[in-house]
């Protein structure tokens, strides 16, 4: 597991269920050294360490069988693999977070394994017991791209971490980004994966065209871009686009923090940017929020389902359109106000109780399916 991603809902999800659930057996199947990622766990909870990607020969044949010892009675897979689901002896619930790689085909694989991964993909779709999708949009697209029916799939949205509703940062920690970061300006954030469909080129683009603005009014001259996410050094191109701006000084990429820390900095940022190009659900958004920093993101994709009205919605493929959501953002304070509470609000409307609660119902419906024909 990681801290972000598909390592989120397991965490989250397992540690929630441990909180309302003592009634069902549950058994972890993975790496048995991260079990303490879940804190204490009650006693009908247990685990079974398997090291073996499913997408290998070992995993494939290692799970059906591990499966088969442990009686299973329902698989949840957390995230979409690729493998077709033969012999598994129990029905599985899938959840789906996005498509993204099956959004541009041609550039996923070459030939034949391209097209064999994704009918395997489709086989899975259409062989799960149901597909739990983390959004509407996400559900449209599952539908769209494989064929598959919406009568099966369940759209369960993700929440955000508890670690992020721990209140604002205390002065202390503050201190701490001020001294570890050398952090003492104010600062536009960004957090996340990086990668092409997360616009970063773009957020960098605007980023310079603000500070531009920002200038002629004598405004922020101390203003900063903060990118929090993967190591620069996969991402060359980035580089190129902040010393091209002319914000080689005013651009700072910090990589992986943990969550309590990235915490600090959602509290401390003017504004939190997003204008990813596509999101299968986009919990960043809703981070940041928790924290009252006013938000700035697509208006496409999931993401305005995800943020409602809360958020300044801008065409992320125009860097001057994203450019004036900061301007106004930094500058307009009635605007910030009004941003930061119903930042609240929207951030308090996705709870992973209530939609741990709804995956228990499709597991004990998918369950009772089962006991049903047997």
């Amino acid at each position: 597991m990681h801290d972000f991603g598909v390592g989120t809902y397991i965490r989250n999800v397992v540690r929630t269920l441990g909180k309302i659930d003592r009634q069902n057996e549950y058994v972890l199947i993975g790496e048995s050294d991260r079990l303490w990622e879940f804190g204490q766990l009650p006693t009908n909870f247990s685990a079974v360490n398997f090291l073996f990607a499913p997408d290998t020969s070992r995993g494939y044949w290692g799970l059906r069988r591990l499966l088969r010892e442990q009686k299973c009675d329902l698989v949840h897979m957390p995230s979409l693999f690729w493998t077709p689901p033969y012999g598994i002896p129990c029905p599985y619930v899938v959840t789906v977070h996005d498509v993204l790689d099956y959004m541009y085909r041609s550039t996923n694989g070459r030939g034949l394994m391209r097209n064999l991964r994704f009918l395997s993909t489709r086989r899975v779709l259409t062989h799960a017991a149901r597909i739990l999708a983390v959004s509407n949009f996400t559900k449209k697209d599952i539908r769209g791209l494989f064929g598959i029916s919406g009568d099966n799939i369940e759209v369960i949205y993700n929440a955000i971490d508890d670690r992020f509703l721990r209140g604002h940062a205390t002065e202390a920690e503050k201190l701490f980004i001020a001294e570890r970061y050398q952090v003492r300006y104010p600062f536009i954030l960004y957090a996340g994966r990086i990668g092409p469909q997360k616009n970063l080129i773009r957020i960098i683009e605007a980023f310079s065209a603000l500070k531009t603005e920002l200038q002629k009014e004598g405004r922020f001259p101390d203003l900063k871009l903060i990118i929090i996410g993967d190591e620069l050094s996969r991402h060359p191109d980035l580089r190129r686009t902040v010393i091209k701006s002319g914000v080689k000084d005013d651009v700072r990429f910090l990589g992986f923090v943990p969550i309590d820390v990235l915490r600090i900095f959602y509290d401390a940022a003017k504004v939190f940017v997003f204008p990813s190009l596509y999101e299968g659900f986009g919990l960043p958004p809703l981070e940041a929020m928790s924290h009252g920093t006013p938000v700035v993101t697509s208006n496409t994709s999931s993401l305005p389902e995800v943020v409602g009205n809360a958020a300044l919605q801008v065409n992320p493929e125009n860097v001057f359109e994203i450019m004036r959501g900061l301007y106004r953002a930094i500058l307009d304070q009635p605007l910030r106000e009004k941003l930061k509470r119903s930042g609240y609000e929207q951030a308090a409307k996705f709870s992973w109780e209530c939609s741990v609660r709804r995956i228990l119902e499709v597991y004990e419906s998918v369950g009772r399916g089962k006991r049903e024909a047997a």
